[in-house]
């Protein structure tokens, strides 16, 4: 079995990132894309995280 990998997810709503993150983690993606939503409005890091994670996170493969 190969193992997992961490990359954009293919239910995008802006890079793909919080989809993938979901994905990887086995949890609903409206989980991931709520706790994102918080830690932008409280501390901002949300915000820098998703920049940095939709820049070095490589595509999903084709299917």
């Amino acid at each position: 079995m190969e193992p997992k990998r961490l990359t954009k997810g293919h239910t995008k709503m802006i890079c793909g990132v919080c989809s993938g993150l979901a994905e990887y983690l086995n949890v609903d993606v409206t989980l991931v894309r709520l706790g994102t939503a918080v830690l932008t409005a409280v501390w901002g890091t949300g915000l820098v995280a998703y920049i940095v994670a939709a820049i070095i996170m490589p595509e999903p493969p084709l299917e």
